[in-house]
């Protein structure tokens, strides 16, 4: 069905539109009310559009609708896409720190309460992340005084192990003992995540119903433990109403526009105190106006963070301010409300977040200013140190990287104007040359670059393929490669194969010395000038990038070739056993009655796993 007769069935109820480009790559995710109305408004009366949105519909080719139930469904739906396509047209929360989370292991029989720094798609149970590491610690402890939880760090449980010292204080229900079932010590876990998720009346009423039932068992020593653990969470919950009594918690949030980006910066009240604040930066913004910017910025950042208060103050009303703040409730379980500060202190503070954001903002373009005065003074330098014919906006640098001749690949990277770019960067996976032979390998590499870059060029002529969807058709102002005079003169003859003139340098892997062909001679930067110091991050960005891909590699490589040493494990088995487990390590731990629950796997085969790994367990011990 074509895009003009899309338009005319859309339905009239709340979902998700999905707008794609000529290749199927969805550019844009939007959540509607009504998509029928949404949608078609994209089409019609062009000069409320703004050059954004005009850029966008110039390119749709293709929309998919998702029809949901509500619009609060919708509004959780688009976050999920957004975070799982990026678009391109979408607004989206730039954020490099790494804040930690608290994790529980829910694959493990005997799960555990971790401290991580990153969520990972398996079956741990995450919280946060914890802007405040210092709050993240106080509940930790708070856990362990209430929970007795297991804190070890292996991952499974022998259950022939002696109680540790944990266990002998309190700390620990001792699994390993065999002291708690996998059931209770799973209930225990269960009140756990209620108390992470803030329900603590909830674990409460749950705490108090197990140990009536075990007093009526007669089982007084378990109750007696259920009544300490009761007294504790009461602790902390009679701990908050007082700390919270007569007090103010709120978030403040502002945000500052520039020209490509929008910087937003946070004031966390708590007790009627600032106690900390947080900055962003927001990417694709152009042309968006501030409300949709901070609805958009809101979205992202509190669908994950550890703490909602019950009241955000904003600088401007919102277009889905209703919708928001019911899903923020519903996030939080108790009422949130946004409020636009006109006057008094609340006004105050908010001026003095959005001068932060401001100072962020301006604090960013002064460095990228610095940065590109800087990359051009180097480029210039390296025109005149190389007597190039211009001045070097695009360089290509390549590596290879091998294990005594195996898993060989090579890289190349790209810099442009100064800074690299990683958009760029191309990996190759040599495919004609056995053995460690980098000057064979390197000549692969070019000649596969330079005939799919002219290629590209002959496409882009003959059927107008546009320039930015080529991938190699931009050759280098400067090109080099990481090695000596022999890797040069291997990469010379390819060029001269092609009739191709780019400036091409060697750099000698023990100094920062460039071999121009055909010369002995090398060309001496002078140490700690800009252009030592670009050429120096060139080769350094190459060969980390070539060693990251061969590692990949080689990691696959060592993991085949040990799970095809068992009998009757072939390509699904092996796949299977590696989804359920995650590496190798963990599956030579497991059980042969857990391996033979894994799909695809049965006894026999489970028991061939289990029995390999023991026997090469107990070699290795022998040795």
């Amino acid at each position: 069905m074509d895009l003009t007769a899309q338009l005319t069935v859309l339905p009239d109820k709340p979902g998700v539109y999905l707008m794609k480009d000529d290749q199927g790559k969805i550019i844009y995710v939007g959540k509607a009310t009504s998509l029928k109305q949404r949608v078609r408004s994209y089409f019609q009366n062009s000069k409320h559009h703004t050059p954004k949105e005009l850029s966008l519909i110039k390119k749709i080719h293709d929309l998919e609708t998702i029809v949901v139930d509500s619009p609060m469904e919708a509004l959780v739906l688009e976050c999920n896409l957004i975070k799982q396509h990026r678009p391109k047209y979408n607004i989206r929360l730039r954020d490099d720190k790494h804040y930690p989370y608290i994790k529980i292991t829910m694959d493990e029989s005997f799960p555990r309460v971790l401290v991580v720094r990153s969520m990972k798609s398996d079956k741990g149970k995450y919280f946060g992340p914890y802007t405040n590491s210092t709050a993240m610690h106080e509940t930790l402890k708070i856990i362990k005084d209430i929970f007795p939880l297991r804190s070890c760090r292996k991952e499974k449980v022998d259950p022939k192990t002696r109680a540790c010292l944990n266990a002998h204080i309190g700390k620990c229900a001792s699994p390993c003992a065999g002291k708690i079932s996998p059931e209770n010590y799973r209930a225990m876990v269960d009140q756990v995540i209620l108390f992470l998720e803030g329900r603590r009346l909830e674990v409460i009423k749950d705490l108090e119903k197990k140990m009536k039932q075990a007093s009526e068992d007669l089982n007084f020593e378990e109750a007696a433990r259920y009544r300490d653990q009761i007294q504790a969470v009461r602790q902390v919950v009679e701990k908050q109403k007082v700390e919270n009594k007569n007090s103010e918690d709120r978030d403040v949030v502002g945000l500052a526009t520039g020209r490509d980006l929008a910087s937003a910066v946070i004031f966390f009240v708590r007790g009627g105190k600032v106690m900390g604040r947080d900055h962003f930066f927001l990417t694709n913004v152009e042309h968006d106006q501030v409300d949709s910017l901070l609805g958009a910025f809101l979205q992202q950042y509190y669908e994950h963070a550890e703490e909602i208060p019950g009241e955000i103050v904003i600088q401007s009303p919102l277009p889905d301010q209703a919708l928001l703040e019911e899903w923020l409730t519903m996030k939080r379980g108790f009422k949130v409300h946004m409020h636009q500060a006109q006057r008094g202190d609340k006004k105050r503070l908010l001026d003095l977040v959005i001068k932060n954001a401001q100072i962020k903002l301006d604090q960013h373009y002064s460095l990228q200013s610095q940065r590109k005065e800087e990359a051009g003074a180097a480029l210039e330098q390296l025109r005149k140190e190389l007597h190039l014919p211009q001045t070097p906006h695009r360089i290509e640098c390549y590596d290879i990287s091998n294990t005594q001749g195996t898993n060989s690949v090579g890289s190349m990277i790209v810099f442009i104007g100064g800074e690299p770019c990683p958009a760029e960067y191309r990996r190759f996976k040599i495919k004609t040359v056995e053995g460690p032979n980098d000057f064979a390998s390197l000549q692969e590499v070019l000649r596969r670059r330079i005939q799919r870059g002219l290629d590209e060029r002959r496409e882009i002529r003959e059927a107008g393929l546009p320039l930015k969807e080529a991938k190699f058709a931009d050759f280098p102002d400067l090109m080099i490669i990481d090695g000596g005079k022999g890797q040069l003169s291997a990469v010379k003859e390819i060029l001269d194969q092609f009739a191709l003139s780019l400036p091409v340098f060697g750099l000698a892997k023990e100094f920062e010395h460039l071999f121009r062909p055909e010369e002995s001679e090398p060309i001496i930067l002078a140490a700690n000038s800009p252009a030592y110091y670009l050429i120096q991050r060139v080769r350094n960005e190459a060969h980390r990038f070539a060693i990251t891909y061969h590692r990949k590699l080689r990691s696959k490589e060592q993991v085949k070739s040990v799970l095809d040493e068992i009998p009757g494990i072939g390509p699904a088995r092996r796949k299977a056993l590696l989804k359920a487990y995650g590496s190798v390590e963990r599956i030579a731990q497991a059980s042969a009655e857990e391996l033979s629950m894994v799909e695809g796997m049965n006894r026999k085969s489970a028991a061939d796993v289990y029995l390999f790994f023991k026997k090469m367990k107990e070699k290795n011990d022998d040795d």
